[in-house]
């Protein structure tokens, strides 16, 4: 078994098993809406799309973001703290980076999770027990490399302790210069973003800073159109 780390969408090669992480905010708000109780989620690049979807299925919820902020008309954003209870059983989601790094590993991989720091645990045991090589596919932010994202793979790739290739053991020995999540986090573009474009929503960044707090290890099952359906 074989760890490589993607640090954009791009550099994502085929491999049997990926894992796409956006841990501000899209997978993170995934595994959250998933463990509160939501059947699925439906993963869109295009707001558009998302509105489409959801007329299509004539029922759901819808959320997403774009620069951080609430799309208009949609019923909520991008914050996990907002899906700690689910208002149905359906989410349709679309965000800035992590929706679309999910779209672009449904193709390339034969297996996909959705990891971040609150479920790194258990996607970590979920992809053991696959056996096969994994790529950890960083969002980044609009193709680039993003900090919290390269942190999160660090993380991954040190606790599978499986053979690394130099893009894995560069994100596994990056993260073992912060003191800790919160730290990475806060350091990271993504982070800085967030409270500059987001003050209001700062207390994300310590909520997705917590480690192995769920036990799902949400996968992509099938693409409905162009939107990638997510169960746990």
């Amino acid at each position: 078994m074989r760890i490589d780390v993607a640090f954009t969408p791009a550099e994502a090669a085929a491999a049997p098993t990926g894992i796409v992480v956006d841990v501000i905010r899209a997978t993170s708000t995934i595994c959250q809406a998933l463990a509160s109780g939501y059947a699925r989620v439906f993963c869109t690049s295009e707001v558009d799309e998302a509105r489409t979807l959801r007329a299509e299925l004539g029922d759901g919820v819808l959320g997403g973001e774009r620069k951080n902020v609430r799309i208009d008309g949609f019923d909520l954003g991008n914050s996990p703290r907002e899906y700690l209870e689910p208002l149905g059983e359906t989410l349709v989601l679309t965000t800035t980076n992590g929706t679309r790094a999910i779209v672009t590993a449904a193709a390339r991989c034969d297996r996909v999770f959705v990891g971040s720091l609150l479920n790194v645990s258990a996607v970590v045991d979920a992809t053991r027990e696959a056996g096969d090589d994994v790529v950890v596919v960083c969002a980044g932010v609009l193709g680039a490399l993003a900090l919290d994202d390269a942190f999160v793979a660090g993380r991954i790739a040190a606790a599978l302790d499986c053979e690394r290739t130099d893009a894995a053991e560069a994100a596994a020995r990056a993260a073992t210069t912060w003191s800790g999540a919160e730290e990475a986090l806060r350091a990271s573009k993504s982070g800085r973003n967030l409270v500059r474009h987001a003050p209001q929503l700062a207390e994300d960044i310590p909520f997705c800073a917590r480690e192995s707090v769920l036990d799902v290890a949400p996968r992509f099952v099938g693409m409905h159109g162009v939107a990638a359906e997510i169960t746990s």
